[in-house]
């Protein structure tokens, strides 16, 4: 190791001697090995490496000419410097002998220390050099080796250009990425090589110049390049000047990743964030519109919140059924049928005749807001308010245009509105802009509504007439009523509203109730909060203090909530999916050890719910206070059943 001292050896059959030369060698970082004989000397050498050698000449069995051939002889210790030293007179032909033996000096006893110490702190240092350079060696060649390897198996492509700009090293990788072999490439001036394209090939090689003159710089430059197959792609290449040294020229690393598909897909992210964002912002106004429009025809504020909760819920379930299919359609059946799940409609009153038909995005938006306004209006005021009436719901397609009729029977008699309310305003800014025509008739018998709607721009429009369905027909001899221009859309009648539609059927594993039904009342239970977002948390325990209970929290970390379940014990839980990406799944599972029913509110399907908990209850967002109230109770009545 770099750290451990230097040994000297020294030989000599005569103790004294020996303890002499401990005394006379006392250097920092440099040890003494002493060996009595050449046996014992040549099994130090086979074991221990060492700076010099010392040898007496004069010794039994074997004398130091002797084990100074034999070190000699061996490779491992024939690089070892000798000094002889020998109290006999001074005999040229020993010293010559001495010599021929491989030793580097001949010293006669009494030894001069001071003598002694300056050869042998050559030596030492000498050998201190050696271990350096040898430590130096091999990290060299462990980091050039790793350099290769890394090289060799990168997905990067890796080339090295002299300063005369000729390829002098062409790694695996390049030809992986590029699929030029080493052997047609190394050697080739930049000039002359294929991947470099014609109209960037001047600007690339005034790049890597530029480096080399630098002699110590870094750069990043884009520029395409040719693979071998003619396929031409996209190159992020990071340039470093490598500085010569004496005879060494400078030359310049180049490192290319090939970005092609990276490229394509910002570009495509580009475009989808630009997409969203005109859907988000779009969103957001209609959101906009339905508040201040809700707002302002609203009798109450009690009013508002139903009506303005219930158009949400529209615009939420057809905003799911665009994102099913990559907001590319949705089908005019599945928002019908996302009316019934939440009860505007009743499957059993509603009478459907038409073909398959997919609305565009936006149109599908405005179908499900305006179905939702239709359903609500008929409920509170028309067929639906009784037990008896029954609402058609019909449709056809011809070209371009969608004529669809919404017919009610068997409902209150029907009184012309006075005054203008938010249905009106809603068809009429959702379908007016497009060209479609609206016609509303409040004869005696039933409400019907006409929408001529089309269902591509007008600039690609088809010139064909919207299709006509049949008259509209009495079921008895009453007189027809009046039909309403686009202008005097459908408004609510200034009459008592009818009582509210009957709650619509549980779909498997959710919870749902009717708006402002009673429910059970929550008994100052104790209901954990566990959600990131401030305003839904207010919002559930606004739900929660409303009918009675005690909500704990909000805990907007896993760390907060199981916090809360330890020191405050909760009866029941109310988490959301994720919290600012972390997933629920401790506080799940510290509930269900405690045997504390919970539910989970959420954006995410229950595919993104904590293992081993997707059976739990679960509501998505949005959602209604009546639900938050129906999936409480539903909790209650398992903490009950657990404890009885």
């Amino acid at each position: 190791m770099l750290n451990e001292p230097l040994k000297i050896l020294a030989v000599d059959d005569v103790r004294e001697n020996l303890i002499a030369l401990e005394a006379a060698l006392d250097q920092p970082g440099v040890e003494l090995v002493t060996a009595s004989s050449g046996f014992e000397a040549l099994e130090l050498l086979l074991r221990d490496d060492f700076a010099l050698a010392l040898l007496d000449v004069q010794m039994p069995e074997m004398d130091g000419f002797e084990l100074a051939e034999l070190m000699r002889g061996t490779e491992r210790t024939k690089g070892v410097p000798i000094m002889f030293l020998t109290a006999v007179a001074t005999d040229e032909r020993r010293r010559f002998r001495g010599f021929e033996a491989g030793a580097v000096d001949y010293l006669l006893k009494p030894l001069d220390i001071t003598i002694l110490n300056s050869k042998a702190a050559v030596f030492v240092e000498l050998a201190r050099q050696r271990r350096e350079i040898a430590r130096q060696r091999d990290e060299l060649g462990i980091a050039l080796g790793r350099l290769r390897a890394y090289s060799d198996n990168s997905l990067l492509a890796t080339i090295e250009i002299d300063g005369d700009l000729r390829i002098t090293n062409w790694f695996k990788g390049a030809e992986r990425a590029m699929g030029y072999s080493a052997q047609d490439m190394i050697g080739r001036h930049l000039d002359e090589v294929p991947f470099l394209l014609e109209d960037e090939r001047e600007r690339a090689i005034a790049a890597i110049r530029s480096m080399i003159e630098s002699r110590d710089g870094r750069a990043v430059h884009d520029h395409r390049f040719r693979r071998a197959d003619g396929t031409r792609r996209e190159g992020e290449w990071y340039v470093t000047a490598l500085a010569g040294s004496g005879r060494m020229p400078g030359s310049v690393l180049l490192t290319m990743i090939d970005v092609t598909e990276r490229r394509r897909a910002e570009s495509t992210q580009q475009l989808l964030i630009g997409e969203l964002n005109h859907r988000v912002k779009n969103t957001l106004a209609t959101v906009q519109a339905i508040a201040s429009q809700g707002f302002r025809h609203a009798r109450s504020p009690e009013e508002f919140q139903e009506a303005f909760s219930g158009r949400i819920q529209a615009l939420s379930r057809a905003h799911s059924l665009l994102s099913a299919t990559t907001w590319d359609s949705a089908s005019l059946r599945h928002l019908i049928a996302d009316q019934v799940a939440i009860g505007t409609l009743g499957e059993d009153r509603l009478v459907l005749s038409g073909p398959d038909v997919d609305l565009p995005p936006e149109l599908a938006l405005r179908f499900s807001l305006i179905l939702h306004e239709l359903a609500t209006n008929a409920h509170k005021y028309g067929a639906l308010s009784n037990e008896m009436g029954t609402v058609s719901l019909s449709w056809t397609r011809e070209g371009d245009w969608l004529r669809l009729r919404w017919q009610e029977r068997g409902g209150p008699a029907v009184i012309q509105p006075e005054r203008r309310g938010f249905g009106s305003s809603l068809i009429e800014g959702s379908l007016a802009s497009d060209g479609a025509r609206i016609a509303a008739n409040f004869a005696p018998f039933g409400v019907v509504w006409d929408l001529d709607v089309p269902l591509v721009a007008g600039s690609e429009r088809d010139r064909t007439s919207p299709p006509r369905l049949a008259p509209i027909e009495p079921p008895c001899s009453c007189a027809m009523g009046q039909t309403a221009p686009l202008s005097a859309a459908v408004a609510e009648p200034l009459r008592d509203p009818a009582p509210a539609p009957a709650q619509a059927p549980a779909q498997a594993g959710e919870a749902t109730q009717s708006e402002g039904a009673p429910g059970p009342s929550l008994a100052n239970l104790r209901i954990l909060i566990v959600e990131d977002e401030p305003l839904v948390a207010m919002e559930l325990a606004m739900e929660i203090e409303d009918n009675g209970g005690i909500p704990l929290g909000p805990a907007a970390s896993c760390e907060q909530a199981i916090d809360i379940i330890t020191r405050a014990t909760p009866d029941l839980a109310l988490l959301d999916g994720n919290l600012n990406g972390e997933r629920i799944d401790s506080v799940a599972d510290a509930l269900a050890e405690r045997a504390t029913p919970f539910a989970f509110v959420s954006g995410y399907d229950r595919r993104h719910l904590p293992a081993g908990h997707s059976h739990r209850p679960m509501l998505a967002k949005p959602f209604l206070g009546s639900e938050i109230h129906a999936m409480i109770a539903r909790l209650a009545h398992e903490m009950r059943d657990t404890a009885g």
